[in-house]
């Protein structure tokens, strides 16, 4: 498929115009960043391997009644996507304390939560993605009391069968983050759909028997290969691609 317009670029994605009104191409890249983006390093195949794992976390979703964006995948590294008009939050689910809960609250890592909690961040990389409560998120018009309470529904469906999917490959859903966008459809209110992608990169995964991680904290703290991590948790739930090995090497960014 021809490359089309570039729309957006992120860290780790970049959005092109898709073939048809209303549709986007979703290019997986092959950084890693961290410390909103002070920490870079490129990792050969990463954006290969987390556009198969989205593609079957997205497909996976679909199948059980829980919209998403995510259409088809096109190659190895891109996706076919709907357009949606985002919501500015990142949504976390929370299982086990672990990063900057287990911090700010003084929680021992991998404690487990009395419940699955559900928190908002509003999403600015210049700000550093600060946590909101649900009053500023309605106060400043950025979703509806109604918008807050379908989103959390949503992200708890999610919770639901990722930890399950996840569990029967032997790893811990420790915690996880998911965009939410509008699709309006023609219709009076809009239809939330889980957009942007699910992926080690957006997941926290532990192994159950170790306690090994398998997500970007392998990155962050400097535990090792990111990329076997990666192929790791692929190659459990069976959609490892062919051309990744556990031997690629990671190249800095200048």
């Amino acid at each position: 498929m021809a490359r089309r317009k570039k729309l957006y670029e992120g860290k780790a994605k970049i959005l092109y115009e898709g073939p048809e009104p209303g549709t986007l191409i979703q290019y997986f890249k092959d950084e890693a960043t961290a410390g909103n983006g002070q920490k870079k390093e490129v990792f050969e195949g990463k954006g290969v391997l987390n556009n198969r794992l989205s593609e079957f976390f997205m497909q996976g979703l679909n199948q059980i009644g829980v919209p998403t964006h995510f259409i088809r995948r096109l190659n190895m590294r891109e996706q076919l996507v709907r357009q949606v008009e985002m919501i500015p939050l990142e949504v976390i689910v929370r299982n086990f304390a672990a990063g900057s809960m287990a911090a700010r609250l003084g929680l021992e890592e991998g404690a487990p939560l009395p419940r699955a909690i559900v928190e908002f961040c509003y999403k600015d990389d210049r700000l550093g993605d600060p946590l909101v409560p649900e009053e500023y998120i309605t106060a400043f018009g950025w979703a509806s009391q109604q918008d807050l309470d379908d989103i959390v529904a949503l992200a708890l469906r999610v919770n639901d069968f990722l930890s399950g999917v996840f569990h029967g490959v032997g790893i811990k859903l420790v915690d996880f983050k998911i965009e939410v966008g509008r699709i309006w459809d023609e219709q009076d209110y809009p239809t939330l759909v889980v957009a942007d992608e699910i992926s080690p990169d957006s997941c926290r995964l532990w192994d159950i028997e170790t306690g090994r991680k398998l997500d970007k904290d392998v990155f962050r703290r400097d535990l090792g290969s990111l990329t076997e991590a990666y192929t790791e948790v692929a190659r459990r739930l069976g959609v490892l691609p062919s051309n990744i090995t556990h031997r690629l090497k990671p190249t800095l960014i200048n």
